[in-house]
């Protein structure tokens, strides 16, 4: 038996310390170090599968490895397999994170119940076997092959996967689980990381999909090491506010797909239901044409998607004005400023300045700058623009409108929303198309939109 090893542990990065520290030295939080059980009696581990004959054991060269062009999984939830990259890839670690009661056991409940092909396990370690039934009543969905599991020792996990031998796995949540190999309390850093690697080895062994669903801290980040986001193959963000029916999922980390796809929800009785037209509720229904508001056509991922812009511009009277934006960098918000009060002539700088990305999203697609600056010249005039019109076109420092790229795609979008005409870069090539029912109007220079419009 070996000797009991007691270290420190940083409870932001996981860094380790033989003694207490007030700084952590790697990511310079105070007061983060706790005392933890670094080491305890080695103790067997399960192997998975024969290393020997899977060739994990041995060095190999990538010309000698079989070639398996292996399809991914598809789950019944097509935002999710956006997400992921267009579908679940085998052996891969997946981390969701997101706030209490956003919808996280929800998201992937329900993919258990509509996954086809394959046998999900559920592992839950927060929810009663009852409680879990009480929630999968009321949604739709395959209710006799998925099995469910309340367990938080990972030893005894172990036994039920090597019995089973599920083709998918969820574990609510990774901050419940414990392994008798560590001798500390659930949730602390050490057993994260010890609990992750073990399931890690267990997804690569068996070639088995895996998710993880992880707490956050009060900053928004998941709790636990940072190393944890490291260990798995991908990170997804479930994000919306609790008192509003629409739920965003997006993506930090992708191994095995892009990092900018972006998926909708509406939290209903029956579960999350997905948006299959996202343009729909980013855009007001209103019937008066109002100041200060356009529409602009951006992309997230491949996705194209249609948001309203609100402006509002006001009188400062408390000393500095304010630049005060929603969903926008507030950086590039005061760029834009610039630019309308040089390029343009509009006193913007005794005027307040409020903007909002109506439907919570948050815009980091360059081609919203024309829609925002049209918001605010409409908001100053207080003239308002046509709803029919939308606006694509990224602006530089030089008061011209430079093009954007999949200019197509936001003009099939705008096309099939209904609108009438859409504002781009007179730079963006455009094939020839008698079929188009939309108005493209091009411009090179922002002064020439304003008069256009105003």
């Amino acid at each position: 038996m070996s000797k009991i090893k007691i270290a420190f542990f940083c409870q932001n990065c996981g860094y380790e310390s033989p003694k207490w520290l007030g700084k952590c030295p790697a990511c310079q939080t105070w007061n983060s170090f706790v005392e933890e059980v670094a080491q305890t009696a080695e103790k067997g581990k399960v192997q998975w599968a024969d290393k020997e004959s899977s060739g994990k054991g041995k060095p190999v060269k990538l010309n000698e490895t079989e070639d398996r062009s292996e399809t991914k999984i598809l789950l019944g939830d097509n935002e999710l397999n956006r997400v992921l990259g267009g579908g679940l890839v085998h052996g891969s670690v997946v981390l969701l994170g997101g706030e209490p009661g956003i919808g996280k056991s929800t998201l992937l409940l329900q993919a258990c119940l509509t996954v086809k092909g394959i046998t999900p396990l559920y592992i839950s370690g927060e929810e009663s076997i009852q409680q879990i039934k009480m929630r999968a009543s009321r949604m739709k969905g395959d209710h006799d092959t998925p099995f469910f599991l309340t367990e938080v020792n990972m030893q005894s996990i172990e036994t039920h996967l090597k019995k089973l031998q599920p083709g998918m796995v969820v574990f609510d949540s990774i901050q419940t689980l414990n392994s008798s190999v560590i001798d500390a309390a659930p949730g602390s850093v050490s057993q994260l990381r010890q609990t992750t690697s073990e399931i890690i080895r267990f997804a690569k062994e068996t070639n088995t999909p895996v998710f993880l669903v992880g707490h956050i801290t009060k900053d928004g980040a998941i709790a636990g090491p940072k190393v944890l986001e490291h260990m798995v193959d991908a990170v997804l963000q479930f994000e919306g506010d609790r008192h509003m029916s629409y739920r965003i999922i997006r993506t930090s980390k992708n191994r095995f797909g892009s990092t900018s796809e972006l998926g909708i929800y509406e939290m209903t009785q029956e579960g999350l239901r997905e948006i299959t037209n996202p343009s729909e509720i980013l855009i007001t229904q209103r019937s008066d044409d109002l100041s200060g508001v356009s529409i602009g056509a951006m992309l997230e991922g491949n996705r194209p998607l249609l948001i309203e812009t609100q402006a509002l511009v006001s009188p400062a009277t408390y000393g500095n004005p304010q630049r005060t934006p929603t969903g926008f960098d507030v950086k590039r918000l005061n760029m834009l400023l610039a630019v309308l009060e040089r390029r343009c002539g509009f006193r913007l700088g005794t005027q307040d300045v409020f903007l909002n990305m109506a439907g919570g999203i948050k815009v980091t697609d360059p081609a919203v700058d024309l829609a925002v600056c049209m918001a605010i010249i409409s908001s100053l005039q207080d003239i308002s623009i046509s709803g029919k019109i939308t606006f694509a076109g990224e602006v530089g420092l030089g008061g011209e409108i430079r093009a954007v790229n999949k200019i197509e795609n936001r003009i099939s979008e705008a096309e099939k929303l209904g609108f009438n005409e859409i504002c781009i870069s007179s730079y963006n090539k455009l094939p020839e198309s008698s079929k188009r029912k939309i108005k493209v109007t091009t411009f090179s220079k922002l002064q020439d939109l304003v008069s256009y419009l105003f």
